[in-house]
C-alpha cells in the first residue's frame, strides 16, 4: 500500500518499564514512512517523555479523566481513520520486529485487515517458545468468531474498513476482538502473515492469559468477558448481509452461556474442566480457555437415544 500510514499505541500507568524497549523497536523499523500516534490513558505526555528520555514526536491523543480503555482507543482511532489510509496497531509493552511496518504495508495492498504471528516472551523479554499464528488453512474463519488472534499489537487495518467498525462501545473490554469480529462480519479481506512480527509479553497486567496453568478465578473472569463480548457484537448495527455470520456469533455465544451455567457455576464440574484443560494445553489463541471444544461434553453432554 502506498498511502499514508499510522502506527498507533496506547500508553498507560504500569507500562513504563517496557516503553524503552518498545520505542527502540519502533526506531529500528526498516520502513520509517509512518506517523506515530500515541493514546494517553491516565498518563501524561511529560511522563512518557521522561521514561523514553526523548520526545518521540508523536501525535498525542489525550483522554479525559474517567474515559474507559475502550473510549481512549475509540478517541484515537476515530482521528486516525480520518487522517491516514491505514493503521498498524502495536501494544506499548511489546516489541516490534524490524520488518513489522514493512510487512503490514505489503499485506494491506491486497487485504483490509492484516495480522502477523506473535512470539510469546515473559516480562523480561525471554522467549517462551510459543507462537501465536493463524492455522495454515481456513484463514480468519478458522478462529473467528469463537476465539481471537487479531490483537491490538499484531493487527493492521485499512481505514475504509476500520471506520465501519467504529464506534467501539465504551464498556467493551475486548476491543481487539470486537474490531476483528465486526470486520469479519462486514466481509473484510483478511491476510495472515506467518512471519513473526511482534514479541508479545506475558506478565501480570495482561488482560488475557494464553499459557497454562489456568485457574478457576481466571477462567471465570474470562468467561464473563467473553459473554460480554458476544453481547456487544450482537448489539452492533450491522447490514443485513452480515446475517449469516451473525448466526455463527449467536451459536458461539450460546455455547459460552451453556458453559457458564453447566461448568463455571458447578464447582465439581469446574474442577474437572480445569484439570483436563491444563493437560490439554490449548492452542495459543486468546480466550481458548473458555468453553474449549475438546471438553464440550462437560456442558453439552450427548443425549441417549433410548
Amino acid at each position: 500500500m502506498k498511502g499514508t500510514l499510522a502506527l498507533y499505541t496506547t500508553v498507560y500507568p504500569g507500562v513504563e518499564p517496557y516503553l524503552p524497549d518498545w520505542y527502540r523497536s519502533v526506531q529500528e523499523q526498516t520502513d520509517q514512512d509512518f506517523r506515530l500516534w500515541m493514546g494517553l490513558d491516565t498518563i501524561s505526555v511529560n511522563a512518557v517523555r521522561d521514561v523514553l528520555g526523548v520526545d518521540p514526536k508523536a501525535v498525542w491523543v489525550a483522554a479525559p479523566a474517567g474515559d474507559t480503555p475502550a473510549q481512549v482507543r475509540q478517541r484515537a482511532l476515530a482521528k486516525i481513520v480520518g487522517a491516514h489510509e491505514a493503521v498498524v496497531l502495536v501494544d506499548s509493552d511489546d516489541i516490534l520486529y524490524p520488518s513489522r511496518v514493512a510487512s503490514a504495508r505489503a499485506a494491506l495492498r491486497e487485504s483490509d485487515v492484516a495480522v502477523c504471528a506473535l512470539r510469546v516472551v515473559n516480562g523480561e523479554g525471554q522467549d517462551l517458545g510459543v507462537t501465536f499464528a493463524l492455522p495454515s488453512s481456513g484463514g480468519a474463519d478458522a478462529v473467528l468468531p469463537r476465539n481471537n488472534i487479531f490483537g491490538l499489537s499484531n493487527s493492521s487495518y485499512r481505514s475504509t474498513v476500520l471506520r465501519r467498525c467504529l464506534p467501539i462501545p465504551g464498556d467493551a473490554m475486548l476491543v481487539d476482538w470486537y474490531l476483528a469480529t465486526l470486520a469479519w462480519l462486514l466481509g473484510a479481506r483478511f491476510h495472515a502473515d506467518s512471519e513473526v512480527g511482534m514479541a508479545y509479553r506475558q506478565h501480570g497486567a495482561n488482560t488475557a492469559r494464553v499459557l497454562p496453568p489456568f485457574d478457576s478465578a481466571q477462567v471465570a473472569r474470562d468467561t464473563d468477558r467473553v459473554r460480554g463480548h458476544f453481547a456487544r457484537v450482537q448489539s452492533a448495527p450491522l447490514p443485513t448481509a452480515a446475517a449469516g455470520r451473525l448466526n455463527e456469533v449467536g451459536a458461539a455465544a450460546a455455547e459460552v452461556d451453556a458453559f457458564y451455567r453447566q461448568v463455571v457455576l458447578q464447582p465439581a464440574v469446574f474442577d474437572r474442566y480445569l484439570k483436563d484443560l491444563n493437560v490439554l494445553a490449548p492452542a495459543p489463541y486468546w480466550w481458548a480457555c473458555v468453553a474449549h471444544p475438546a471438553l464440550r461434553e462437560l456442558w453439552a453432554p450427548a443425549r441417549s437415544l433410548s
